[in-house]
């Protein structure tokens, strides 16, 4: 495996968002009208299987350079965040998110394609702060290191100084003879 994909942190993610699933999509059927009829289904089993389908497919990890999502039920997701493009990890937490004991991380990008939302949304990690505080120091890390085209700059520039250098000694000796 190379140094660029070498993980770092495996998120995992509690089971009870299965139960959110479930309650959210449900609530949302019941204020939208046309979605009563549906509520029948959905907890008799539907929201159940789409529950447990997503909470199998969902995984989330830290590498040195990216962060990877995937998730999805009949629509797969897969998204790769490079750290240095991080700007802001969001933590959210409300009443109903406290009594299932979910958080959820809002990791937003530099120029960002989803104005007024954010890149990847992250619902239900085990020790959210733990992986957030990860995922920053990461970051911080891979942005100090010099990059490629900086240490091919400095060394440039050496290389520009030596060369003036044996330019001034020859001036020297022609000078002398």
């Amino acid at each position: 495996m190379s140094l660029s994909n070498d993980v770092i942190r495996e998120a995992r993610f509690n089971p009870k968002i299965k139960t959110y699933i479930l309650i959210t999509v449900g609530f949302f059927c019941t204020i939208s009208l046309i979605g009563i009829p549906f509520l029948l289904i959905w907890f008799l089993g539907l929201g159940q299987y789409i529950g447990q389908r997503y909470y199998e497919n969902i995984s989330c990890r830290l590498t040195n350079k990216h962060l990877e999502f995937k998730k999805g039920v009949l629509f797969k997701v897969e998204k790769t965040i490079p750290l240095e493009n991080i700007q802001d990890i969001t933590f959210l937490e409300n009443p109903f998110l406290r009594y299932l004991d979910l958080r959820i991380l809002k990791i937003e990008t530099a120029g960002h394609s989803n104005p007024g939302g954010s890149d990847m949304k992250l619902i239900g990690i085990i020790d959210t702060q733990g992986f957030k505080q990860a995922v920053l120091d990461q970051r911080d890390l891979w942005s100090s290191k010099p990059s490629p085209v900086d240490s091919a700059h400095d060394h440039l520039e050496q290389t520009n100084r030596l060369l003036q250098d044996i330019k001034d000694l020859l001036e020297i000796i022609k000078n002398k003879s």
